[in-house]
């Protein structure tokens, strides 16, 4: 693992609220084959009204936004690079409901740190049924260090969360309870999420039982699959079988 990736895995990087739609545009806009330069300025026509102020701090979350929709659909790192491809193909091709899930994985390969939030979440969601920012927060900070900015990426992340309906807010501010709940049947799909996950870890091998039930991916309701189905429509992935029950999902070296 090269130092720009292994960065990824320990930088917060995505600290900006991303609504959906945004990231639908962005991917639509890559998917039409415009370069980055012209993306960039469609992007911030797009977003204007939403960012429009004299504040020079909103006109700087503008900039910082467009950048982070651009890392995730159109230059993401070079290790990446494939997933996006792969990713984008099966946008064009999917029905819209089943489309959040390719941003949510894209999203969680590119800034492990969404991932990471997402666990803890959906692992609240499992234990307690419902989520309290604050011990999200607290979670986050003891994993990436007790700063302000963790404070406050994390917020972003869970409003995020909110605009995508996947959590949903109490009438108590700051405890949220589960929102949507999507099936995802098709294999290609599952196939790629499970990159995407592998993507989103150091580790490069995880059990697919690991993988089909991570709290990570508390939005998605996945249906039972083989490893060797998985592997069967993925050039990326190879499993790795590990006594009479256990199959490891791991990346190729390509």
């Amino acid at each position: 693992m090269n130092l720009q990736s292994s960065r990824r895995y320990n930088q917060i990087g995505i600290d900006r609220i991303i609504r959906l739609k945004w990231l639908e545009h962005t991917a639509y806009l890559s998917l039409a084959g415009n370069e980055a330069p012209a993306v960039k300025i469609a992007l911030q026509e797009y977003l204007q009204g939403a960012f429009r102020s004299n504040d020079r701090k909103v006109r700087g979350s503008l900039d910082k936004t467009i950048t982070i929709l651009m890392k995730i659909w159109l230059r993401p790192p070079p290790e990446l690079c494939s997933l996006q491809c792969k990713g984008l193909k099966l946008l064009s091709q999917l029905p819209r409901k089943d489309r959040i899930a390719l941003h949510w994985g894209q999203t969680c390969a590119v800034y492990p740190f969404w991932e990471a939030v997402a666990a803890y979440v959906g692992r609240l969601l499992k234990l307690q049924g419902t989520v309290t920012a604050s011990q999200v927060q607290r979670r986050m900070q003891e994993q990436y260090g007790e700063r302000e900015t963790v404070s406050r990426a994390t917020q972003r992340v869970l409003r995020s969360f909110v605009d995508w309906k996947v959590l949903k807010e109490t009438p108590k501010k700051g405890i949220y309870t589960s929102g949507l709940s999507l099936a995802i049947t098709q294999v290609e799909l599952i196939s790629w999420l499970t990159e995407a996950f592998l993507r989103a870890h150091p580790d490069g091998s995880v059990a697919l039982r690991a993988i089909l039930d991570s709290t990570s991916l508390f939005p998605f309701r996945i249906s039972p699959v083989s490893a060797d189905q998985l592997v069967a429509v993925s050039e990326r992935l190879d499993v790795l079988r590990h006594g009479l029950d256990q199959d490891l999902i791991i990346l190729r070296n390509n």
